[in-house]
């Protein structure tokens, strides 16, 4: 009987242990981590891979801010290196930091377009060769994307893998697959006139984490948006968008939103760039859409160019330079938004697949 008794009580020992590592691996599990971090109208978007594994979407303006305000929050979340620093277009709000980055954290992968040897936007040879010499410096390995690229992302045992994608680079697309020619889009909004910057040039990059979704087309403009979903949905639907361009009017096509179908919008603003009021018709014509986050109210325009206050991260333009995070649950199933200077939290459940 005592014999019993004791083999009773190490079994059920062993089973209160077995659950105790079950439960540690549980919280072992890491989120999949999105920051916008506030570039006053510029583009800066850090993203934490469960394995520890940092990508940096564009960095910001020039002159110590934009790039003080990334490393900041790359250091808050643990973050030692850059280790895929993409650069989406050669506009100084979007590559202009990348130097002053990497004085303070390695940076190890550096992909991008292909570096253009005039100044796609005409200006000056000697004064975009004298802009781009930083950039061009940084000590990393350099390798060129192109529609279709992926970035190679470690995973983590017992999770999704997060697969980031290139879509479109220098207005070049990924080819249609078989299933996405079946069916035709039809896009029956007027082109705008051609923009011949660097902007119609930009990236477009899709991140894929489970059933989680979210894409990042850089300042990519109205007419090459168009040919992401017309005549063939290339993209599919998303969790996630961050608008075009600051959320200026001249990208943000409806078109697109329309196909893309999302159910949160990040707005990286400035207090007096971007957020037009055509794009804010195109989000608010959206009936996917439960929420919109802003890094700024804009100031230029009253409420009808603004979301809810509480979704704004940054109320006034003298600001003290406040993210967006969000984290998608381990498992791909659902993710939460949160402004962490107000403390305010959404969460949400994947849609997209």
């Amino acid at each position: 009987m005592k014999l019993s008794l004791r083999l009773s009580l190490l079994v059920i020992s062993a089973c209160l242990a077995f659950a105790a590592v079950g439960r540690a691996a549980e919280k072992a599990k890491r989120d999949l981590e999105i920051y916008w971090i506030d570039s006053e109208g510029g583009g800066s978007t850090l993203i934490l891979t469960p394995a520890g594994e940092s990508v940096l979407i564009d960095t910001g303006n020039p002159g110590g801010r934009d790039s003080g305000r990334i490393i900041a929050a790359a250091r808050s979340a643990g973050i030692k290196q850059i280790d895929h620093l993409i650069v989406t277009h050669f506009h100084g709000d979007h590559f202009g930091g990348a130097a002053e980055i990497a004085q303070a954290l390695p940076i190890v992968t550096i992909p991008d377009k292909g570096i253009p040897e005039r100044d796609p936007d005409g200006r000056a040879a000697s004064s975009f060769q004298l802009q781009i010499k930083p950039y061009r410096e940084i000590a990393a390995k350099r390798e060129r994307v192109l529609p279709g690229t992926v970035i190679a992302l470690r995973g983590v045992e017992g999770q999704p893998v997060p697969v980031l994608r290139c879509l479109a680079a220098n207005q070049q697309f990924i080819a249609a697959t078989p299933e996405q020619q079946k069916k035709r889009v039809i896009n029956d909004v007027p082109a705008k006139a051609l923009d011949t910057s660097d902007n119609a040039n930009s990236t477009v990059w899709l991140m894929d984490f489970g059933g989680f979704r979210f894409f990042d087309g850089g300042d990519l403009t109205w007419n090459m948006e168009a040919k992401l979903v017309a005549p063939h949905d290339l993209v599919g639907n998303v969790d996630v968008y961050q608008t075009s361009h600051h959320g200026l009017d001249v990208s943000n096509h409806p078109a697109l939103i329309k196909q893309l179908n999302p159910s949160v919008v990040v707005m990286n603003n400035g207090a007096r760039k971007g957020g037009e009021l055509g794009t804010w018709a195109t989000l608010r014509a959206t009936p996917s859409i439960a929420a919109v986050f802003q890094l700024h109210r804009n100031v230029r325009v009253g409420p009808e160019a603004n979301t809810a206050p509480e979704l704004i991260a940054n109320p006034d333009e003298a600001c003290a330079g406040n993210l967006v995070r969000l984290a998608v649950e381990a498992d791909g199933a659902s993710y939460t938004v949160t402004i962490p200077a107000t403390g305010l939290s959404r969460k949400f459940a994947t849609t997209s697949k």
